[in-house]
């Protein structure tokens, strides 16, 4: 993906966790929690964040089990993905959110943050996964 603005989510079959990075810093944020309970709903409010922050690329996050099976909900999370592509003409990168809810669960309670806020937290360690790896983004400092 070329430089900018990148969104990242943390997909749920309730709850959507998104968070926005920037390719040139490396550092990604929370930015809200989509608790739609339609479909419709929760792509209209993710058009919202699009047409805000304008980015360049989403990245989806998507889990493994321990021994590399398929889990369900990474199939839901490859459907969300291939959906948000062709809705938005963006690059979509998917990337392995496993335990990405508990690290998001730690950081909160270290930070003293709500536990309701999982979901976007979520979505900063997926993205920040992403921007971590060489070539994608800087890794912070």
């Amino acid at each position: 993906m070329k430089a900018g603005t990148l969104l990242g989510f943390d997909f749920g079959e309730r709850r959507i966790g998104v968070a926005v990075g920037e390719m040139e810093t490396g550092l990604a944020h929370p930015v809200a929690t989509i608790a739609e309970p339609a479909t419709a709903a929760r792509l209209a409010a993710i058009e919202r964040l699009v047409s805000e922050w304008k980015p360049v690329g989403l990245v989806v996050g998507a889990p493994q089990h321990a021994d590399g099976s398929v889990h369900p909900v990474a199939q839901l999370a490859g459907k969300f993905a291939r959906r948000l592509a062709a809705r938005f003409q963006l690059p979509v990168t998917v990337v392995d959110e496993t335990l990405s809810s508990v690290e998001a669960g730690h950081r909160l309670r270290e930070g003293g943050r709500r536990e309701g806020d999982v979901d976007a937290e979520a979505a900063v360690v997926i993205l920040q996964t992403y921007l971590n790896e060489p070539g994608h983004g800087r890794s912070p400092a």
